[in-house]
């Protein structure tokens, strides 16, 4: 049988309406899948609940046509006009971020992190390049840093142009409305860890901002646990008219761009290539995102990101941070990297506003609140965490190291079957930092996760091999 794009696409809603999200009558009827959400789901807190009623289309859609208005974007266009060109969307972005961040309590800082970029690919004079960075900072362990972005930068069919109108709406002013919109929300709440809203440049020219972004937190030795970007998040419709208005797909790397040479050797023994941190913070994000709560479902993708393509989350996976893709379910070329143009049959080009959908960038924005406020709240990943092989046996001894958040209830060791995409089998380990499973570990993968008080869960931690 041959699969078509649009059955495909009538499956990834039936999955869906499975898993409890929001869907219109015709997807509800095709359901019958038969998936389930996985043993680790994480319901919304009523805290998380609130927040998500906040977001706004309407503010959405407002920030996507103001960034629009500036005619271009392009990350060589001019810096000191007003109104046109990307400096004067940096500076209403820095102007909005610190709107925000007026309401904070003095919680949230707003910088133009700026620097200058000597001729290198797709630069070809030394060029000024600003981060817009808004971070909200944690109440309880400030230190633990989570980080979401877009890119305010665009460009038309010659990534050289740098003067043609450039509306960059759905690439990616939709991604930075993902990013407004969450600092605005969370700007007047006590995040227990560090979240970090940010709008870069430079991403068409060759991911330069976010690259940046990512070795000033290498450099100051910050505990990234987690980074998601949203790039091209503004339209659920493909370039056949098929919609998929309640999917969203999360690309996540396995094995880890930063692995050196004795880690790989490891991760060939073991077997673990679909067990990265990225892996792992995917699935967190299907476990707290994926519900009726934000009407989406997280369609995670095994792979880095698209063929051709790549986007700001790969300057962090190179230096060692966890991170994925939020980008729509199928897109539609004529409406990114395009010059404004009508063809000659009458066919509408170029990325403007009028081809997205701001609802749903909306119910996006809730999947990432969803992922980023438990991460915040949850305690941190557990450190140091071993499988010990020193001995031929047939049951499975973990250890770890134990966090330090004060409201720490203890752990719960999950497990599946090799063979499975999905963690199934969660079981109480108690407030320990040693635990024995009467299973042979040759036979399934086992995980750790933290729980604190509330009942939160961080993510799983995938253990090594340890004596």
């Amino acid at each position: 049988m041959r699969h078509s794009r649009r059955s495909v696409l009538t499956a990834t809603a039936a999955s869906a309406v499975a898993l409890g999200v929001t869907a219109p009558p015709a997807q509800a009827a095709s359901s019958g899948s038969g998936s389930r959400p996985p043993a680790t789901a994480q319901p919304p807190s009523r805290e998380l609940r609130a927040l998500l009623k906040e977001i706004d289309p309407d503010r959405i859609e407002a920030t996507v046509r103001k960034l629009v208005s500036f005619g271009t974007r392009h990350t060589l266009s001019v810096q000191d006009d007003p109104a046109r060109g990307i400096g004067a969307a940096r500076d209403w972005l820095l102007a909005e971020l610190r709107s925000y961040a007026a309401e904070s309590g003095g919680r949230m800082t707003v910088e133009a992190q700026s620097y200058i970029q000597e001729p290198a690919s797709r630069i070809p004079t030394a060029t000024r390049i600003t981060n817009v960075v808004a971070t909200l900072r944690g109440s309880v362990t400030p230190e633990r840093v989570y980080v979401v972005s877009g890119h305010y930068d665009s460009r038309v069919t010659d990534v050289m142009d740098a003067v043609s109108d450039a509306p960059g709406a759905d690439d990616d002013a939709s991604g930075v409305a993902v990013a407004l919109e969450l600092a605005r929300v969370m700007a007047r709440r006590r995040p227990a860890a560090t979240i970090v809203f940010a709008a870069v440049a430079g991403e068409e020219q060759g991911l330069y901002g976010s690259a940046y972004m990512a070795q000033q937190f290498k450099a100051a030795g910050a505990d990234v646990q987690g980074m998601f970007t949203n790039d091209i998040v503004g339209s659920p419709t493909a370039d056949d008219g098929v919609e998929d208005p309640y999917t969203i797909r999360l690309f996540a790397e396995g094995v880890p761009t930063s692995e050196t040479p004795a880690q790989a050797a490891t991760r060939r023994s073991v077997g673990g290539e679909n067990d990265s941190p990225t892996r792992q913070l995917a699935r967190f994000v299907r476990d707290t995102a994926d519900n009726a709560a934000t009407g989406m479902h997280v369609r995670m993708v095994y792979r880095r990101d698209r063929y051709l393509r790549g986007g700001d989350q790969i300057p962090f996976l190179e230096r060692g941070y966890p991170a994925a893709r939020f980008t729509e379910p199928a897109e539609d070329y004529a409406h990114q990297h395009q010059d404004v143009r009508v063809d000659e049959t009458g066919k509408q080009y170029g990325d403007l506003p009028e081809f997205c959908d701001f609802a749903f960038v909306a119910r996006v924005a809730k999947v990432n609140a969803a992922a980023l406020w438990t991460l915040a709240q949850a305690p941190g990943t557990p450190r140091d965490t071993k499988i010990i092989t020193s001995a031929l046996t047939n049951s499975t001894q973990l250890t770890w190291t134990r966090g330090t958040e004060p409201d720490l209830a203890g752990y719960e060791v999950v497990w599946r079957e090799t063979t499975a995409p999905e963690w199934t089998h969660v079981i109480t380990a108690g407030d320990v930092t040693t635990h024995e499973a009467d299973m042979s570990k040759d036979n399934v993968f086992f995980g750790v996760r933290a729980v604190n008080r509330a009942g939160e869960r961080s993510p799983v931690a995938f253990p090594a091999p340890g004596a």
